[in-house]
């Protein structure tokens, strides 16, 4: 089992990231720049009372992938100058297949006032494990904040190890896991033996990670479900399993929809749809046509969420 040090470190994640976290789109305006003041307002808007304790910027909903090292440094301050003094957290996304790379967008994170890094594996390269646990160590040692660990092989080619996790989780500031690879008896094990802080990185498994000792979720479906995301966690929480059983289908119309087409893609046709600051998505990624974005606003009323697809000015 794991030490009195590390089993501090879901205390130490639950309180530099919160629990419930939205991964946030990059918005865009008409002809495809960054949109800075737009991102401040959708920061607040998701970040309202009853909703996220924090956003996750520059992360694949973020479209990090293309996004240029100045305007991933504009979200972290845009996001961290709306969120000063409210005890809401920005976790910046420094993913890169370049450790160097990762390195400098930590410290630029760092400078920003992020409060947290999210730090993928080195996608396309498909390194070794001890490739893996030098990059994670590095960037780690690169400034003072704490580090959530990304798990995502379908993305990245390759899947982190358990064996790795447990070395990397004696690096005093790596305390949590975005977790993605939808293997729960791995997870289970990993965090039973190193008391790393879980986070749900794949909505359909909030739930079920939750059951074996998550603590919280990094969502795309959080961008218009945050609250019931809250009603969940509070429930499970709470002992009301059969509540949060009963929140959790309603929502799986929702999983499943914002994954129809690429996520960014899917969340920014429906925030378009309420006047909030969203904008086109970049090549590769396509803008959906009008019937994706149709079918992807019923995915989010069959869900009950009705409410939350009022315009934002009606909110």
């Amino acid at each position: 089992m794991f030490s009195e040090t590390a089993s501090q470190k879901s205390t130490v994640a639950e309180a530099a990231f919160g629990r419930v976290l939205t991964a946030m789109v990059t918005p865009f305006d008409a002809a495809g720049q960054l949109d800075q003041p737009g991102a401040a307002e959708l920061v607040r808007w998701l970040c309202r009372d009853g909703w996220n304790d924090g956003v996750v910027v520059n992360g694949t909903t973020g479209e990090s992938f293309a996004t240029s090292n100045w305007e991933k440094a504009s979200m972290v301050h845009a996001a961290s100058i709306v969120l000063q003094g409210t005890g809401k957290k920005v976790i910046a996304g420094v993913g890169s297949a370049d450790t160097a790379h990762s390195i400098a967008l930590a410290e630029e994170a760092a400078a920003q006032y992020a409060d947290g890094l999210l730090v993928v594996a080195p996608y396309y390269s498909r390194p070794s494990q001890a490739g893996l646990l030098r990059h994670f160590l590095a960037v780690a040692d690169s400034t003072d904040l704490p580090v959530m660990l990304y798990d995502i092989p379908k993305r990245t080619g390759v899947a982190i190890s358990p064996q790795t996790l447990a070395a990397a989780s004696r690096h005093p500031r790596i305390v949590a896991v975005k977790d993605a690879k939808g293997d729960l008896e791995s997870t289970s094990k990993v965090i039973a033996e190193t008391g790393l802080a879980y986070y749900s990185g794949d909505d359909a498994l909030n739930l079920p990670l939750l059951s074996v000792g998550a603590v919280g979720f990094v969502s795309v479906v959080g961008h218009v479900a945050a609250h019931r995301l809250s009603a969940l966690l509070a429930a499970y929480s709470e002992g009301r399993v059969k509540d949060a059983l009963e929140i959790h289908r309603s929502l799986l119309p929702v999983y499943s929809g914002a994954f129809r087409c690429p996520a960014a893609a899917s969340v920014k046709a429906l925030l378009n749809r309420l006047g909030l600051p969203s904008g086109p998505v970049r090549l590769p990624l396509v803008d959906l046509t009008e019937e994706e974005a149709g079918l992807f606003v019923q995915d989010a009323e069959t869900a009950g969420l009705s409410d939350a697809l009022l315009p934002a000015a009606a909110q």
